[in-house]
């Protein structure tokens, strides 16, 4: 599904990232794990296209993503979520998911301007699919309410919903737990693990909570000033001295 080869990225003099590599086949439900400042999210800057790097290119079903901006690939079907949460805050709810299907659109934005008939079935089509994913999220009570007035946790299972509008192939979360209590973060480890099966995503998880990556992921890469220091099941990284060294700075 994604393949990431020798990837470099330097801000001036800051080495951000250096021969990251990375595969993650069909299927997988993969994490990235590190200290603050390892790497992680210019990690996933690249893979979305919201950097280029320095060196290095990235392969997603097959394609090289070098040069395409973010809309081309979320069209090929790749999606993410946000560290700090970009939700529509004056939207609805349901019109924040509403947002995630255009990319889908087949009518053309006169037909919208014009209210074509064409244009009216797509809109009537994305509704009744936007109160399905609510449905899913269980945010479907809510859906009148300005996303901006959500609880924290609610807002992360929009942002998701979003994501999940646009029909992805490939999900990436970037720190889905930050700002959740203990009891929010059981229930998102279960609704991650239904959404991958139902929706027959591959997932890369960026996360600083390491029992929800070590219950949900299957294979982990951990990052460290921009560098690999470990890759493997959680059961062996955990375990491995450097990554020990990496969260704790000792034995």
């Amino acid at each position: 599904m994604l393949e990431i080869a020798h990837l470099g990225v330097r801000f001036g003099g800051l080495l951000a990232l250096e021969d990251f590599c990375l595969t993650v086949p069909v299927g997988g439900l993969y994490g990235l794990i590190g200290p603050n400042g390892a790497g992680k999210t210019t990690v996933f800057n690249v893979v979305s296209g919201f950097l280029q790097p320095a060196s290095g290119t990235v392969i997603f079903r097959g394609q090289n993503l070098q040069g395409l901006p973010p809309h081309a690939r979320t069209a090929l079907g790749m999606a993410r979520t946000f560290q700090n949460i970009r939700l529509f805050g004056d939207l609805t709810v349901l019109e924040n998911v509403m947002v995630g299907f255009h990319c889908r659109s087949r009518a053309a934005w006169w037909e919208a301007v014009l209210r074509l008939p064409r244009y009216g079935r797509e809109e009537k089509r994305r509704q009744l699919r936007a109160w399905e994913l609510l449905e899913e999220v269980g945010l479907r009570e809510v859906a009148w309410e300005p996303a901006g007035q959500l609880p924290y946790g609610h807002q992360r299972r929009l942002e998701i919903a979003r994501a999940l509008a646009t029909g992805p192939r490939l999900l990436l979360l970037d720190e889905p737990a930050a700002g959740l209590n203990p009891q929010e973060t059981l229930e998102l480890l279960q609704f991650l693990k239904q959404i991958q099966e139902h929706h027959q995503l591959t997932m890369l998880v960026i996360e600083h909570n390491l029992r929800l990556v070590m219950e949900l992921c299957e294979h982990l890469t951990v990052l460290d000033h921009g560098l690999t220091i470990a890759q493997g099941p959680p059961a062996e990284v955990r375990q491995d001295p450097q990554v020990i060294r990496a969260y704790l700075g000792k034995q």
